[in-house]
């Protein structure tokens, strides 16, 4: 009988074990909430603003402070998060001590467009972006934009947001009929004449190189136009 002591001893401790988990787990259930920690992993700058996301939230789900943590579905959560439009990506998840958080990512812009009146942003996957009534993204002005060269002009204005020269040199960029880009500039009000998106790599070198050259010889106020089409040279108009 003593040889079943040891095994009676750990099954008793598992079924104790288990009771006060089962114990704990019910009473975290029938805990109220009662704070929501919203935070946004894009900085500052904000599309859609805190109490925005509160009055999402409580559009789909009411008033979520005193709710019970087992009456809360975090997907349910995230989704209704995700499912606004300035919203890219939500993580929601529950705290012991009764709080939601949330982390959130808002989509970002990365052009501005001005189709007909409609106005709106070409966001960093390519969809269309509503404007905010919170913030004004600082983004280049696109004009041209058309079904058949949606493509192109996505690749030319994700290049243009990621290379930290072109982010803070170009405000404009255009598409003709033939689609040739053409670019305006914030410093030396110049435009910029890239023609198609064909070999971008080494006509944004030649640019880039142009530039140093220019403002270390401080004539790029001269110029009006810099045309980068022209295989190996970069051919310049004057004001």
């Amino acid at each position: 009988m003593k040889k079943y002591v040891p095994f009676i001893k750990g099954i008793l401790f598992i079924a104790i074990a288990l009771f006060l988990f089962g114990f704990a787990a019910q009473r975290n259930d029938l805990k109220e909430i009662d704070k929501i920690d919203l935070k946004f992993t894009n900085g500052d700058n904000l599309f859609i603003d805190y109490k925005t996301v509160n009055k999402l939230l409580i559009q789909n789900f009411g008033e979520l402070k005193s709710q019970r943590k087992e009456n809360i579905i975090l997907k349910r959560l995230e989704d209704a998060l995700i499912s606004n439009e300035m919203i890219e990506d939500a993580e929601v998840f529950l705290t012991i001590e009764g709080t939601i958080g949330a982390t959130i990512k808002q989509r970002t812009p990365i052009a501005r467009v001005n189709d007909e009146g409609v106005a709106y942003y070409l966001d960093s996957k390519g969809d269309k972006m509503p404007l905010s009534s919170n913030y004004s993204a600082r983004v280049p002005l696109l004009s041209g934009l058309r079904n058949n060269n949606s493509k192109e002009v996505y690749k030319m204005a994700h290049l243009i947001f990621k290379d930290s020269f072109l982010h803070k040199q170009i405000i404009g960029i255009e598409i003709n009929r033939k689609d040739e880009f053409s670019l305006s500039t914030r410093v030396g009000n110049q435009k910029i004449e890239l023609g198609t998106f064909d070999n971008i790599d080494t006509k944004i070198k030649k640019l880039k190189a142009f530039y140093q050259k220019a403002l270390k010889d401080k004539t790029l106020e001269k110029y009006q136009t810099i045309n980068l089409v022209y295989n190996k040279q970069v051919v310049c108009t004057k004001k």
